[in-house]
């Protein structure tokens, strides 16, 4: 009870805040407009299966890259004292290539994939080290609370900036705005405001320990590459917590495939954008909920039993998903995904803790968080590429069952 009535700290909210400033990106350009405004604005011209395959790409493109540089820079950050600014520079790497977005005329397909690319890897560069972040702000008997505080702020700050932009979409007169697109332009601009205020908060008052002399560029490399290989071989030392990671590696790239790419897919098989729009605030809202209680039942029947329900979920959402053909189930399939998205990504670290020696805990987690952060490789180039190749994204959706 005590520690339940601990007073959060100026640097946990200022650390939990950096959720609520860049889970906009997440809501509204990835998994909102990006997916439905590249295909109607940028990339008009192209079929509906070429226009997803690109998309499916440049989310693969990325996740290889951010999995590929994490590791080391992770290291490197954690070794050299850089998590702050490697955090800071990261995430206006994805608050300016957003902002560039409204300056990209119609039909520059490729400029308009090329910044999504680079804002993605802000966003995703960025959470690496706002994770790692929270050993700084919270001890371990207070993580969880400040953990879950960041993810509760996450959706209700990405939901209300999307309900604005929504509404900036759907009534763009309301705002002195003359069309949709030029609405859904002015969204992303809004973002990354949004992102820029709220960083201010943990840019300022959340900082890296002091780790003593600062050391060579060339030692802290070297150290870095030392520390990745390391980890890697303890990890394998625990076979169910290297087995759990290979497990989390394939079933979030599901997860996240469907988040990034719902809207793609809903417009190939001819939905409404408005239609669309709406499913996914519902989620939003749905979610924010769903997650605290997820959490309450899975302290009672276990976490294994939890997780595997989720993914049961998800495999009827994929399969439920390729059969739908209104906004109606498409409004079904956003509400059933926001019960258990937040009971995914919450319940799989609460169980990769048991798995784990606990007096290494922030080691092994720094490695789960890079995990996670570059599972969204497969899935978007599965779906797309099965959907170009056969000519219907309903068997682009149904591949995910794979993972």
């Amino acid at each position: 009870m005590s520690l339940r009535s601990k007073k959060i700290t100026k640097s946990q909210w200022s650390w939990a805040f950096y959720d609520w400033a860049n889970s906009a990106f997440a809501t509204t350009i990835m998994a909102g407009f990006f997916p439905i405004f590249f295909k109607e604005y940028w990339a008009s011209g192209m079929e509906g299966s070429e226009s997803t395959f690109y998309i499916g790409s440049i989310n693969s493109i990325v996740g290889i890259f951010i999995a590929f540089i994490a590791p080391i820079l992770g290291a490197y950050a954690d070794i050299g004292g850089y998590r702050r600014k490697f955090l800071i520079f990261f995430a206006i790497l994805g608050i300016l290539t957003t902002a560039y977005l409204f300056f990209i005329p119609e039909g520059d397909w490729f400029s308009a994939l090329l910044f999504y690319g680079l804002g993605v890897i802000g966003f995703s560069g960025g959470n690496i080290f706002y994770d790692s972040l929270i050993t700084t702000v919270s001890g371990e008997e207070e993580r969880n609370r400040v953990s879950s505080l960041g993810f509760s702020l996450g959706y209700l700050g990405g939901g209300l900036l999307f309900v604005i932009n929504v509404l900036m979409y759907l009534k763009p007169s309301w705002f002195g705005l003359s069309s949709s697109a030029d609405a859904v332009l002015y969204s992303f601009l809004s973002v990354a405001i949004w992102w820029a205020i709220f960083s201010i908060p943990i840019f300022k008052n959340v900082k890296d320990p002091f780790l003593g002399n600062k050391q060579s560029f060339f030692i802290i490399s070297v150290k870095s590459v030392n520390s990745v290989l390391s980890t890697i071989k303890e990890i394998k030392k625990y076979k169910s917590a290297a087995i759990f990671l290979l497990s989390y590696w394939l079933y979030m790239d599901g997860v996240d495939t469907i988040i990034r790419m719902a809207t793609a897919y809903g417009s190939d098989i001819g939905l409404s954008s408005s239609s669309m729009i709406t499913a996914l605030i519902l989620t939003q809202f749905v979610g924010f909920p769903a997650t605290l209680v997820f959490g309450i039942y899975a302290d009672k029947i276990g976490y294994k039993r939890a997780l595997s329900f989720a993914i049961l979920i998800y495999i009827f959402v994929t399969i439920y998903g390729s059969f739908i053909n209104s906004a109606t189930g498409f409004f079904i399939l956003a509400g059933i995904i926001g019960l258990v998205q937040g009971g995914v990504q919450a319940i799989s670290r609460s169980f990769f803790s048991n798995l784990i020696p606990q007096d290494r805990a922030a080691e092994f987690f720094g490695f789960y968080n890079l995990i996670g952060k570059s599972a969204v490789i497969v899935g978007p180039i599965l779906v797309s590429g099965v959907a170009l190749l056969v000519g219907e994204p309903r068997f682009g959706i149904l591949s995910l069952l794979i993972l």
